[in-house]
């Protein structure tokens, strides 16, 4: 059975069915409860390893308090709650259009109503997609939906293993990458045109050291009062205003 909230899928026989009919991009994280039969357990660790899907073993009193209290059977799945883009084929379609691209990489975004007010920015700027990790990060969820205000119904979001494999794929496709950093080019000069790929930090930790290094260019905000920081979001709407600027006007 599937619970009331659509974020898990619990019970033996509708998890193990999720597990074999859905993708990777669906399924966040699978819980087997410990002690378990050898042959359950070994069926859902064959199922969830050739997809790089995490099992964590762990005690039964956890799986009833996410389900509060519904039969888990010793499954539980934490699951999407929207269909997640999958990023060769949208950037097959941009090839396929002849566009420029423009998209946004998010390393390990953890607050859902970052995530959301991200969405609301990058729709109204014209961004073609978002890129974010699997893991330590927010997904879609519903609060991200609900912060959104429809935005996650128009920009399509990718979900991948590895933020620096991903960038130098895209590296090799003819992407230029830009980070944030408080050392960095004034963003009023930042040139957006070409394909190109924003890449914005954790809120506390920034962009993370081997994904900084496969930027091309680090854009700053000038800060003149005390606090030296943005919030992520607020940040992003500012950088992604001046994207979109440099693209009108050149």
């Amino acid at each position: 059975m599937t619970s009331t909230e659509q974020d898990f899928v619990f019970g033996k026989h509708a998890g193990l069915d999720f597990l074999k009919t859905q993708s990777a991009q669906r399924i966040n994280k699978v819980f087997l409860q410990e002690g378990v039969q050898e042959s359950f357990a070994n069926e859902v660790f064959s199922l969830a390893k050739p997809k790089g899907i995490v099992v964590q073993t762990v005690p039964k009193n956890k799986l009833d308090r996410l389900v509060q209290g519904g039969n888990h059977q010793g499954l539980v799945l934490t699951i999407a709650s929207f269909e997640y883009a999958d990023l060769d084929e949208l950037l097959n379609q941009f090839e396929d259009e002849d566009k420029r691209p423009f998209l946004l990489m998010l390393d390990s975004i953890e607050d859902p109503h970052n995530l959301g007010s991200i969405l609301r920015s990058a729709d109204a700027t014209g961004v073609d997609g978002i890129i974010i990790p699997k893991r330590h990060a927010t997904g879609l969820t519903s609060v991200v939906a609900k912060t959104s205000t429809g935005a996650i119904d128009y920009v399509p979001v990718a979900r991948v293993n590895n933020l620096v494999q991903t960038s130098q794929m895209l590296k090799k496709r003819g992407y230029w990458l830009f980070g944030t950093d408080m050392q960095g080019t004034d963003y009023r000069q930042w040139d957006a045109n070409g394909k190109t790929v924003l890449v914005i930090g954790n809120e506390g930790k920034g962009i993370s050291r081997l994904l900084k290094e496969q930027m091309d260019q680090m854009l700053t905000l000038p800060m003149r009062g005390h606090v030296q920081s943005l919030n992520a979001s607020v940040a992003t709407g500012v950088l992604l205003y001046q994207m979109l600027d440099s693209r009108v006007t050149k």
